[in-house]
């Protein structure tokens, strides 16, 4: 019976290392380097894996993301240092037991004792907290950031480091590991960045074990002098219309200002205080600028107690198709109170563009192609959960969308709407932990038939002969209850 266990741990042990071992013997890495920018909602990580072949056409690289790190990453791209063109990453399945892996897919592949450098960006999001958690509306505001100290891979690595830099100089303290693959500081400080290694000879680390005796978490706990900011819902609804040549945008908006909780009460004499030194608390959010399309017009902003004044607007004119162009729109929204940490602010926001700016006609497809951006981004601010509906002219047949990257869930629906007769069939895209990186359009293809155009018009003729004949035989009715004499 104990040979059997033996057997049997030993066949398991075979069989969790698999993955391990074929990728183990392709590559080796002669350095990584891990650099981390630091923010509120969002944390910026890119890590450049200077590899060699150990084997000829070796063409599938493969990372790892211990659990923590891999379930708060929202954006993951890979690339080759220098060049511009994304690499193919493949996520494997996860036995829900160790690191995460992905196969990267080299351009061409690698004869034994070739190198490259691979570049891997991510953006991680909910890593800071604000510590401490409440503040007074005097007192300034600090995060806490939390992450693994080594970098996993399946590889050996040769040397390691990571740069952790902070947005502002003041980094109140920051672990201090010890760390057996160095026999220098662990760590050491320039200004605001952190640089933990160089970690030499470190042995292939993707998997359970490693993670379980020799990683360890650090933390770095800076000053952040900005609003963290989150929007918990964003509701976007984008209805395209032939008849009216419009392409219309409304956003609802559910707005948290995520730092530290108030203390006490809000003081709007320390406010106008604060303003008049121009030394606003940081973890105070008095207003928006947000970046809208070009060529937009007839723009409106309220929230659930109507429509907000104190909002200005300037406008630029439509870009050209096809034009490098960076025109913008500048929208500078101030909700009706200052947003102070832990307060929501739900808004509504809206407008109208020339259809001409976002579709046009595909010869090759012979379908109309409109483009509808995903959200408006607000910058350093994570979305965690939006639902887009791209509602189609009534009729529409043969869709086809494109994502520039894939929904957590796609629907297809029928909305119906003023003089609707069949409905608009309507695309309802579902994403969670959207950042600035995640600013992308959805074009979706489609044809209109011209009956479907004959719709409107008949459903509006229908309707006034309708009421011109009940009119008429109304008045030829005698409703009275008793004849004259």
């Amino acid at each position: 019976m104990l040979g059997f266990w033996r057997s049997s741990y030993s066949l398991f042990l075979l069989i969790s290392l698999v993955p391990y071992v074929s990728a183990g013997h392709s590559f080796e890495n002669t350095a990584i380097v891990r650099t981390v920018e630091l923010g509120g909602s969002v944390v910026h990580v890119t890590t450049t894996y200077a590899v060699k072949a150990l084997e000829d056409d070796s063409k599938i690289y493969t990372i790892a993301l211990g659990e923590r790190e891999h379930d708060s990453t929202s954006w993951l791209v890979a690339k080759i240092k220098g060049e511009s063109t994304p690499l193919s990453v493949e996520e494997r399945e996860s036995n829900g037991n160790g690191p995460q892996l992905y196969d990267i897919k080299l351009p061409s592949p690698l004869m034994s004792g070739r190198t490259t450098n691979i570049v891997v960006e991510t953006a991680q999001t909910h890593v800071t907290y604000p510590y401490p958690e409440e503040a007074s509306q005097k007192d300034g505001q600090s995060l806490k950031y939390e992450a693994d100290l080594l970098v996993l891979s399946p590889y050996d690595t040769a040397v390691q480091r990571t740069k952790i830099r902070s947005p502002f100089p003041q980094i109140h303290s920051y672990t201090e590991p010890e760390v057996e693959y160095t026999q220098d500081a662990p760590v050491t400080k320039s200004g605001a960045t952190l640089t933990y290694g160089p970690y030499k000879n470190v042995p292939g680390s993707a998997n359970a074990r490693f993670a379980a005796e020799k990683q360890q978490r650090i933390a770095v706990h800076f000053s952040y002098d900005q609003p963290v900011l989150e929007i918990t819902k964003l509701e976007r609804a984008a209805e395209v219309s032939h008849w009216g040549a419009n392409l219309n945008i409304q956003d609802n908006i559910h707005l948290r200002n995520a730092g530290p909780r108030l203390k006490g009460h809000f003081s709007r004499l320390e406010q106008q205080s604060q303003a008049f030194f121009q030394k606003p608390a940081p973890h105070m959010l008095p207003g928006l600028t947000l970046l809208l399309p070009a060529g937009i017009h007839d723009v409106y902003f309220y929230d659930i107690v109507g429509n907000v004044s104190t909002s200005k607007l300037r406008t630029a004119p439509s870009v050209p198709k096809g034009s490098q162009s960076n025109q913008f729109s500048v929208l500078e929204l101030k909700p009706r109170y200052p947003l102070m940490g832990g307060w929501n602010y739900s808004f509504t926001l809206g407008w109208d563009s020339p259809l001409a700016d976002s579709a046009g006609w595909d010869r090759e497809r012979g379908k109309w192609v409109v483009g509808v951006p995903i959200m408006t981004t607000i910058p350093g601010t994570v979305v965690n959960e939006e639902e887009l509906k791209i509602i189609l002219p009534e009729g529409a047949t043969n869709i086809e969308f494109f994502e520039p990257f894939p929904a957590i869930e796609t629907e297809l629906s029928t909305h119906i709407t003023y003089l609707d007769t069949t409905g608009r069939p309507t695309l309802t895209f579902s994403y969670k932990n959207l950042t600035d990186k995640h600013s992308g359009i959805i074009y979706v293809a489609y044809n209109v038939p011209f009956s479907a155009h004959l719709k409107k018009p008949i459903a509006v003729a229908t309707a006034l002969m309708g009421l011109f004949v009940l009119a008429f035989v109304w008045k030829r009715v005698d409703t009275r209850i008793q004849k004259q004499k």
